[in-house]
């Protein structure tokens, strides 16, 4: 699993709307301000955790995104997920002894553990500072 710049936006907005939302909504142009996000960049991401779930907007004055599910509920690996789709990896002709297919376990390993930590975490524990 890769974590690009769009998770590790996407759940630094989070934690943003974890910290200034709460029963009112936030604007995005706050987020964006606070987190030195481009607005317009921030607004593609929280789509996506709309679509996926994760926010809830409210239109008209005094509007903005809430969470859409508590922070104790929500994961670090849901919010990356819902932003940060990773295209199928392709099979490598060549020699089965290559160095690549003989690390390639190694990598896949890794990806399991990482994802199950990030399963592990809850938005409400990254704000907490609890990791």
């Amino acid at each position: 699993m890769r974590i690009s710049t769009k998770g590790r936006h996407a759940v630094m907005a989070m934690v943003d709307l974890a910290c200034h939302g709460g029963e009112k909504p936030v604007p995005l142009a706050d987020v964006a301000q606070r987190q030195k996000i481009s607005l317009s960049y921030l607004e593609q991401l929280v789509a996506k955790l709309k679509k996926n779930g994760l926010v809830k907007s409210m239109r008209g004055p005094g509007g903005g995104y809430l969470l859409a599910i508590s922070p104790e509920a929500m994961t670090v690996h849901q919010i990356v997920m819902a932003v940060d789709t990773m295209p199928a990896k392709e099979k490598e002709a060549g020699d089965a002894q290559s160095a690549r297919k003989l690390t390639d376990h190694l990598w896949q390993s890794m990806n399991v553990e990482v994802q199950k930590f990030l399963k592990s975490v809850t938005l409400a524990a990254v704000v907490q500072r609890k990791i």
